[in-house]
C-alpha cells in the first residue's frame, strides 16, 4: 500500500518572507484513524531494530526538519551529495542522509527485501515507530563514505568511529513514514516543529526576518549573547535552538543546559522577539558540512539569516577555526535560500571594557578573557563559576549542577588537564604577571600548571576585570573634568600633599648639598658632595613624575569664549554690566 505524502504546498508559503528548502515543507506524520490502521498494518511487516539515534532522524524527517528530503537517500543522491554536497537534482544537500542497519537479525531481514517492499522500523520497546518503503537497496564504501565526508579516516574522529560501529553494509533508501512521535521529557513543553515556528513568526508575530542560532553542549556564554544581540539590532525576531538528546555524557547535561539558557534569555532578552526550543538531532560530527545543515534547518524552521560563529560543529583539531565560514564560499546566496551572517571568536576585552572580536579590538592577551566552551565546562566541573564577562551568573550556576562528572578522581586527576582550561580562557596568566599586567620575564607551560592556578587567574579577573577600564576612565575624569565639583577631593588633597612633603624632601636636600665636603672622612657614615647631588636631582625627579593636583582656580585658562556670552543665545544687544 503506498502511503499518503503529506507536503506543505510551495504556495502556501508565498506571502512569507522565507521558504523551505526545496520549496517544500515536508509532513510524513501520520495521524487518526490512518495511524491506527498503518500501526496494525506495521506489525505485519518485516522489522528492522533502531537505534535511539535513528529514531531521532526518522522524527526529523517526518516533521520537516531535513525537508526536502522525504526518506533516506537512494544511491544516485547519496553519491551526489558525498562528492558534490548537493542531491542529484542539484539542491544544496551537505551530508548524506542514509540508513544501513546493523545486527544480525537485522541483517537477515536486508537480505529478505526488495525494492517495493515495505519494512517497519521499530525502537528498543519493539514497537513500529516508522514504516519505509523500499526504493533501493545498494552497497557503499564504508572509507570513502568516511574520506569525503570528514575529510579524514581516522577512527578517532568520532564521525568515521560512528560509521564502522553504528553503519551496516548495505544501505536502504526510500521515504518513511512516521507511526509514533517520541515524547520528549522534560523539553516536550517547550518542543517546537517547523510547523509551528511558520505560524508563529509569520502569522502570529508578523515577523519580516528572524535569527536562527543553533548551539551544541554548552550553557550559554556571553559569546553566545554577543551574537544575538548583534543579530537583534537588524532582525526581528531570533530562534535560539540548543542540540539535546545525544551531547556526550561529560558534557552539561540537556535539562540544565537548557534551564541555563532560558534562565538568561528571561533575564537578558526582549521577550516577545526570541523563541527558545530544543532541537533533538544527531550528531554527525562533519565539522564545516555540519554547519550547512545547520544553516538549512534554522531556513526549514522559518528562519531568514543563519547566525554561525567562529569553529560552528567544530572537532576537535580536525578542522580549521574558520572552516564552518569558509565553505559557504562553495554555494551561491541564491541557491542557499538564507542569508549567512559569519562572526568571528568573541573575548572580553577589559581594555575595551566590553565583548569584541579581532576585527573590533587591538589589544593583546594581558587585557582579554577568552570565552570557550571547553574550558567553561571545566570550571564548572572544578567547582568555580566563570567570570561574569564569560558566562552570566544566572547561567552557570544552573549549568554547574549539570555537569558530569563533577570534580577529580581519585587519582586527583581531571577529564582536562588544569593548564589546559587556564589557557583556553584566561591566556593573559601564562605570559603576563596579572590581568594587564607587565610581561613575565618566562613565560609559563601549561603543563606547570595546577588547580592553585585556575583559583589565582580566578580571582585576579573576579577582583580586577572591570577595574582596569574603570581605573583609566578615572585617570581621564581627573585631567580632562573642567568642573572640579564632580571630581574626588580627596585624590586631589593626596597629590596636594604628596607635592608639598617632597618639596620639603628636596628643600632638606638642597641645604645637605650646600654642606656636603667634597670629600667624606668616612665614607659609611657621610656623604660627598657629589653622592648628597645625586640624592637631590633623583628627589627633584620623584617632585616632577608626582601628578599635579587640579583644582578649579588652576585650570581657569580652559574657559574661554571668543565672543560675549549672550551673543551664543542669539542676541546682539550688548550685554549689561
Amino acid at each position: 500500500m503506498d502511503q499518503k505524502i503529506a507536503v506543505a504546498k510551495t504556495d502556501s508559503f508565498t506571502n512569507y518572507p522565507q521558504q523551505p528548502h526545496g520549496g517544500k515543507l515536508v509532513d510524513r506524520v501520520l495521524r487518526g484513524k490512518e495511524r491506527e490502521e498503518e500501526l496494525i498494518r506495521a506489525k505485519e511487516l518485516p522489522t528492522i531494530m533502531v537505534d535511539l539515534e535513528a529514531v531521532i532522524t526518522l522524527e526529523m524527517i517526518a516533521t520537516g526538519v531535513l525537508s526536502p528530503n522525504e526518506g533516506f537517500m537512494n544511491e544516485a543522491d547519496y553519491k551526489s551529495v558525498l562528492y558534490e554536497g548537493r542531491l542529484k537534482n542539484g539542491v544544496v544537500w551537505p551530508v548524506p542522509l542514509s540508513f544501513a542497519p546493523i545486527g544480525n537479525r537485522n541483517k537477515e531481514v536486508v537480505a529478505s527485501l526488495s525494492v517495493g517492499d515495505e519494512v517497519a522500523l521499530a525502537d528498543e520497546t519493539k514497537e513500529p515507530v516508522a514504516i519505509l518503503k523500499i526504493e533501493d537497496l545498494f552497497s557503499y564504501n564504508k572509507e570513502e563514505r568516511a574520506a569525503q565526508l570528514f575529510g579524514t579516516t581516522d577512527r578517532n574522529h568520532p564521525g568515521v568511529d560512528s560509521i564502522f560501529r553504528r553503519m551496516g553494509d548495505v544501505a536502504l533508501g526510500g521515504p518513511i513514514t512516521l507511526l509514533r512521535r517520541v515524547d520528549w521529557g522534560p523539553f516536550e513543553k517547550i518542543r517546537l516543529e517547523p510547523k509551528d515556528t511558520w505560524r508563529i513568526f509569520y502569522e502570529e508575530k508578523k515577523f519580516r526576518s528572524v535569527g536562527g542560532f543553533i548551539t551544541g553542549a554548552n550553557p550559554l556564554h556571553r559569546g553566545h549573547e554577543y551574537i544575538h544581540k548583534n543579530a537583534l539590532e537588524t532582525v526581528d525576531g531570533l530562534l535560539v535552538q540548543p542540540l539535546v538528546e545525544m551531547a556526550k555524557r561529560e558534557y552539561t547535561r540537556n535539562e540544565f543546559r537548557m534551564l541555563s539558557y532560558r534562565s538568561v534569555l528571561d533575564t537578558y532578552y526582549p521577550k516577545e522577539r526570541v523563541s527558545l526550543a530544543p532541537l533533538r538531532v544527531t550528531y554527525i560530527f562533519a565539522g564545516p558540512r555540519e554547519t550547512v545543515l545547520h544553516a538549512l534547518i534554522m531556513k526549514n524552521f522559518g528562519c531568514t539569516h543563519a547566525l554561525i560563529g567562529r569553529d560552528h560543529a567544530g572537532v576537535g583539531d580536525y578542522y580549521d577555526k574558520y572552516a564552518s565560514h569558509s565553505i559557504f564560499d562553495q554555494f551561491s546566496p541564491e541557491e542557499l535560500g538564507i542569508n549567512i551572517q559569519l562572526y568571528h571568536e568573541v573575548f572580553y576585552c577589559t581594555r575595551c571594557s566590553n565583548h569584541a572580536t579581532e576585527k573590533t579590538c587591538s589589544h593583546d592577551d594581558r587585557f582579554r578573557l577568552k570565552i570557550s566552551g571547553t574550558g567553561i565546562r571545566e570550571m564548572l566541573r572544578h567547582g568555580v563559576m566563570p567570570p561574569k564577562e564569560v558566562v552570566r551568573p544566572e547561567s552557570s550556576r544552573i549549568a554547574m549542577q549539570g555537569i558530569q562528572p563533577k570534580g577529580l578522581d581519585e587519582d586527583q586527576r581531571s577529564i582536562s588537564p588544569v593548564g589546559k582550561t587556564i589557557k583556553s580562557m584566561f591566556p593573559f596568566y601564562l605570559e603576563a604577571t596579572r590581568l594587564g599586567g607587565t610581561y613575565r620575564r618566562e613565560n609559563l607551560t601549561t603543563e606547570e600548571l595546577t588547580m592553585r592556578d585556575l583559583e589565582a587567574a580566578t580571582m585576579d579577573v573576579r577582583l580586577n576585570a572591570d577595574r582596569i577600564y574603570q581605573d583609566i576612565y578615572e585617570e581621564y575624569t581627573y585631567i580632562g573634568d573642567a568642573n572640579r565639583d564632580i571630581q574626588r577631593q580627596w585624590v586631589t588633597e593626596a597629590r596636594e600633599a604628596l607635592r608639598q612633603q617632597q618639596e620639603m624632601v628636596v628643600e632638606d636636600l638642597e641645604e645637605k648639598v650646600k654642606q656636603a665636603p667634597e670629600t667624606a672622612s668616612d665614607e659609611f657614615l657621610y656623604q660627598d658632595k657629589e653622592e648628597s647631588q645625586r640624592e637631590l636631582e633623583v628627589a627633584q625627579k620623584i617632585l616632577e613624575d608626582i601628578p599635579p593636583a587640579l583644582r578649579a582656580d588652576k585650570i581657569e585658562y580652559r574657559v574661554w569664549n571668543p565672543l560675549p556670552y549672550n551673543r551664543y543665545r542669539g542676541s546682539d544687544e550688548p550685554e549689561e554690566k
